[in-house]
Parts: C-alpha cells; structure tokens; sequence
C-alpha cells in the first residue's frame, strides 16, 4: 500500500484595524512581534506584497492531524502579535473594507518593481489564499499530475469560496479574489501540457515576452514549484475556520494523488476546450455552490451536488 503524500500548506491573512476594520500596513510590527512567540519557528511567518498581509507556512506533514495542529497553532500564535500591533488577524480571502490610505507595498526590491510595473493592480492586491503544496515524485510526474487535476480546479474555487465583499459593498461574487487575482497577465486555470517539457518551453515562452520578469509571477491556480518537489494547488480562499481549510487541502492533496495515479495508469487527461476552463472559473468564482458547476468532463451546466471525482485520500 502506498503511503499518503506529503502536503505543507500556506495561509495568508489580512491586518485589519481591530476599532474601525479596515486594512492596516502593520505587518513589519506584527512580525517583529511574533519572534518573541516561543511556539513560533524560524520562516515560518512572512511577508506578502503589502503590508496589511501576513503569511504563515506549515511545516512538511504526513497527515492531515498534522496540518490541524500546526494550522492551530500558528493562527493562534500570531493572533497576539497582531493584538498588540492594534490589529487583528483576518482569514478572509478579500479586505472587506477599503483602506483609510493605500496600504504600501513591502520594502524588498522585487515588490517595489511589481508596483512600478503593475500600478493599480498591486495595491488592489489586498487579496488572501491558501496554496497546498503536495510532494510528487519528480516534474515529469507533477507535470503528470497537473495535466489531470486542472479540470477540477473550478470546483475547488467554489468550494473554497471566502470573499464576497469588497470596498465596504457585497460584489455579488462568492470568490471576488479569484476575480482580483485573474487580472495579473499570467494567472487563472493552468495550460495543458503532455509533459514536465511541455510545461518548461510554455513556461520559456512566457519569459521570453518579458511580460513577467520570473517564474514566481506564474499566478495559475495550480503549478509546479520552483523551489521545492512539489505541485502547488493555488485555487482556494483562505478559510475562516480551521475545520474547513484542513478539508481543503485534503482535497487538494486528493486531487495531485489521483492525478500522479491516472499518470502511471496511462489514462488519458481531460482537456476541455480552450476558454472553458477560464469561463468554468470565473462562474464558481461567482457562484460558488449556491448555483450549477461546470462538469469538466462534459463542459456542461451540472448540479453542485453531483458526485463526479473519485479522488484518493491515501
């Protein structure tokens, strides 16, 4: 029997004012706090884009109990910090609030460049995920894997689904980070590619328009990771509760298992027609499960509740 893969997960959260709610640049104050945590370890709070958002890293884990515990114990660790940064720690994948003032961008080089470059995008980036990163073998099974998966990304949208206000207004959408996060000129469902080569000449490709300076701005929902051995499942929300961003990412997991399976088994990855997958997205993002899913495997309107994949959890 093959043991479970592997799986860390990454959960970004927003600093939002703890009188008034609205987002505040107190990252820098929020970590420099967190290092007097004692249940905290080396790397694993950080930085994002903007400074009104934080992000922790779980450490590799073997089970799903073990991403319950660290989740646990690395929200409730840096919930003090950020009390007494006068803030409080928001799992939602979007502020709900405009900011008093344009939050500024963190002060590395790589983000300062991202706002020349970008504008207004990037201080509309007051956005929130969750990424699943889950061991594969090599890139030639991750791209495997990835090939499989895609057709399911859309469902994991809707389901992971946390943002639906933004400005201080209900936007109508279920997921508008997934909207946010669309903008940037290489984002949303992944490409097809057949193979690990495949992948690398789409992504060679990309570089060389100069568009995007590296490959850390490949904002697809899922892709293989550039510093570890591992696909990185991007599509969800950052979860309110704990119990359902573990389920999450046990599903994530799932998916890349059944996919790195359907690989050695030499079956045959759905590819739905270009632009489906895009407009498959965008109505979960919209709907999320309060309306029909898109079946990948027909591309037509189905009920949410159809009980369509079979992913293993083993």
């Amino acid at each position: 029997m093959r043991t479970a893969a592997t799986l860390g997960v990454e959960e970004e959260y927003v600093l939002l004012d703890q009188d008034t709610g609205l987002p505040v640049p107190r990252a820098a104050r929020v970590q420099a706090a967190a290092r007097y945590e004692p249940v905290l370890r080396r790397g694993e709070v950080d930085n994002e884009l903007l400074q009104a958002l934080v992000e922790v890293a779980t450490p590799v884990c073997t089970g799903l109990d073990e991403v319950t515990g660290h989740l646990a114990r690395l929200r409730q660790a840096l919930a003090a910090p950020a009390q007494e940064a006068g803030c409080r720690l928001a799992a939602t994948g979007a502020a709900p609030l405009s900011a008093a003032a344009e939050v500024p961008v963190t002060r590395e080089r790589r983000y300062r460049e991202m706002q020349e470059d970008a504008g207004q995008l990037v201080d509309e980036q007051l956005i929130a995920g969750m990424h699943v990163h889950v061991a594969v073998p090599d890139r030639a099974a991750g791209a495997a894997a990835l090939g499989r998966l895609r057709p399911w990304l859309p469902v994991l949208i809707a389901l992971a689904a946390n943002s639906p206000y933004w400005q201080g207004g209900d936007t109508g959408y279920a997921s508008w980070r997934t909207v946010v996060f669309g903008r940037w000129p290489v984002s949303g469902p992944p490409p097809f590619t057949a193979d690990a080569a495949g992948y690398d000449r789409h992504v060679r490709a990309l570089l060389a328009t100069g568009v995007i300076p590296d490959r850390h701005q490949l904002y697809w929902h899922a892709r293989l990771s550039e510093e570890y051995p591992t696909l990185e499942v991007r599509a969800a929300d950052v979860q309110l509760d704990l119990d359902t961003a573990v389920t999450l990412a046990g599903l994530a997991r799932a998916l890349v298992v059944t996919g790195l399976r359907q690989a050695r088994r030499g079956v045959r990855p759905l590819d739905p027609p270009p632009g489906v997958l895009g407009a498959a997205s965008w109505h979960a993002a919209r709907h999320g499960l309060g309306g029909t899913l898109v079946d990948p495997g027909g591309a037509h309107p189905s009920p949410r509740r159809t009980p369509w994949a079979r992913c293993s959890t083993t």
